[in-house]
């Protein structure tokens, strides 16, 4: 759900997320009453929150928001530069902070994380650390994100296994993955088995009608 007084802007941002996978623009709203109506009715899962709303802050009907809809999830999106609203933004738990004018990748970037994060809380049965440092600790540079990666596992590498394992809609077995990016049975597997050791991943064995039963992945 989209909440800005500005008709042009509303429809600029709705043309973004007609771009995006899986995202559904459910109403529009023009005032801070109107929002909470709409989300009320509604139920949205993420809302796009104006700051500078005609009747009131956006950022002031924030609490109100998660009242009527306890699930959403808020994206505040501002011409504001002011630390004030900010610093609030961060204490009531909105998931991102865009200052206009947006540009389509962070949009995209805002909406991509808003979606992981609801799709690993509804995955996942129980909270691990992994699970909770996804959600709260700060992006580091890359050379300490290579630092971080155990031996034999290559970053980019281990993006692509991500990036084809999301598409593994009925899952996959080591050796099918491993011949999609070039690479043995072995190797497919280890860096399978590391995305399931951080909570990215999971597998089952699945039972045929003869042979023995073959080690499938999803993607969490």
């Amino acid at each position: 759900m989209i909440a800005e007084d500005d008709y042009h802007v509303a429809g600029i941002h709705e043309k973004f997320l007609q771009q995006l996978q899986d995202i559904h623009v459910v109403a529009k709203a023009q005032t801070a009453n109107e929002t909470i109506q709409l989300v009320n009715r509604y139920q949205p899962d993420l809302v796009l929150l104006d700051v500078y709303l005609p009747d009131q802050l956006g950022v002031d009907v924030v609490e109100q928001l998660y009242e009527v809809a306890p699930h959403v999830q808020i994206i505040l999106i501002t011409a504001a530069t002011e630390k004030d609203i900010f610093t609030e933004a961060l204490h009531l738990g909105v998931i991102d902070y865009l200052i206009k004018p947006i540009a389509f990748e962070r949009l995209k970037e805002a909406i991509e994380k808003a979606q992981a994060q609801s799709k690993q809380l509804k995955q996942s049965p129980r909270i691990t650390q992994a699970l909770a440092d996804s959600f709260f600790l700060r992006v580091k540079d890359n050379s300490d994100k290579e630092s971080e990666l155990p031996k034999g596992i290559d970053r980019l590498t281990l993006e692509k296994v991500r990036h084809l394992l999301s598409k593994q809609q009925d899952g996959i077995t080591a050796e099918a993955l491993g011949k999609e990016f070039g690479a043995s049975r072995t190797t497919s597997r280890r860096y399978l088995e590391y995305l399931i050791s951080i909570d990215e991943a999971k597998a089952e064995l699945e039972y045929g009608i003869v042979g023995r039963p073959e080690r499938k992945y999803w993607k969490l």
